[in-house]
């Protein structure tokens, strides 16, 4: 009976529909591109494609449980793409370099945290703002030119695959998923953050302590950014500036196609998964069928507003309820 209940309810939620609309652009765009949709190259290309994302998504959408959001991330992800292969170009041991970009992630996510928690401004402003101040800095120290990667190991990481086929950095990507789902889902940390993200004055006299979650969570999310500039710097060979810019709206609209309320206390990691292939596996229909840049963008913009919709029509639905 348990078991008839749990498939009711899976085929009842926004995952379950993901999934039809997923297989409906495999149908479509197999049938457009003449049966070249479906092959291991294409289907590598797709999980590729959200190796980066992944990471910021992983983070949004611990934040957006919670209740908040951080537009900053996509600009930590660029600035550390420059400084990792700037302290490379320096001679810095790769160990070092990696975790002295996390750590100057962390403090940037620890700033917005005492701007939210501290001052009380709003997560929206701060973290815009911050997004400028390291665009700016990232001009201000790195200058405009790309700078070249040439350590061997990191190479190897951001560029080699497993059996010629699956790249490392897909294999880091899905284990941060499986792990950060696992804490979200299963332990107290996860569930706290869903009581806090529903009712943060319940979870306060429940003794939880909201303002430790955000400086938690906006360090995470942060440090995940960093993460992800340092993987992709590897595998471009290079720190490139604005070279991330768009993955954390990709990863935003994901996370809320698959459930993620930006009024916080619903929504899964898988859900955020899901919705992460559903925009590659659209973006990369479109590439296969040659379709101008622009109607990508259009199509990445459309789907963010359908993702906005739906998540309205659904608070709706549960407020009414």
């Amino acid at each position: 009976m348990q078991t008839t209940s749990k498939a009711q309810k899976f085929l009842k939620s926004k995952t379950f529909i993901l999934l039809i609309l997923l297989a409906m652009e495999v149908v479509v765009f197999t049938v457009l591109s003449q049966g070249l949709y479906i092959n291991i190259i294409n289907i590598r290309n797709i999980l590729n494609s959200i190796v980066i994302t992944a990471f910021l998504t992983v983070g949004a959408v611990l934040l957006m449980v919670r209740g908040y959001v951080d537009i900053s991330a996509s600009a930590v992800g660029c600035f550390t793409t420059m400084m990792v292969a700037s302290l490379l170009a320096a001679g810095i041991p790769w160990p070092l370099a990696i975790i002295f970009c996390l750590l100057a992630s962390a403090v940037v996510g620890c700033v917005n945290a005492i701007l939210i928690t501290k001052c009380g401004f709003q997560p929206f402003i701060v973290t815009m703002a911050m997004a400028q101040v390291l665009k700016g800095l990232q001009y201000i120290i790195f200058g405009t030119n790309p700078i070249a990667i040439k350590d061997p190991t990191m190479v190897a990481l951001g560029t080699h695959r497993i059996a010629g086929l699956i790249p490392y950095t897909l294999i880091l990507a899905l284990i941060c998923i499986a792990i950060y789902g696992f804490i979200l889902s299963k332990t107290y940390f996860g569930k706290s953050i869903y009581m806090i993200g529903g009712n943060p004055q319940a979870a306060n006299l429940a003794g939880l302590n909201p303002k430790r979650m955000a400086y938690i969570l906006f360090i995470n999310d942060s440090a995940l950014a960093g993460l992800a500039g340092c993987l992709l710097a590897f595998r471009l060979k290079s720190g490139a500036l604005d070279s991330i810019t768009n993955g954390q709206f990709t990863g935003m609209t994901g996370a809320i196609l698959g459930g993620v309320s930006f009024g916080g206390g619903t929504g899964g990691m898988f859900g955020a998964f899901i919705g992460m292939l559903v925009i590659s596996a659209f973006k990369t229909g479109l590439t296969l069928l040659a379709v101008p840049a622009w109607w990508m963008t259009f199509g990445s913009g459309a789907l963010l507003l359908f993702a906005l919709a739906f998540d309205h029509f659904a608070s709706f639905r549960r407020t009414k309820s």
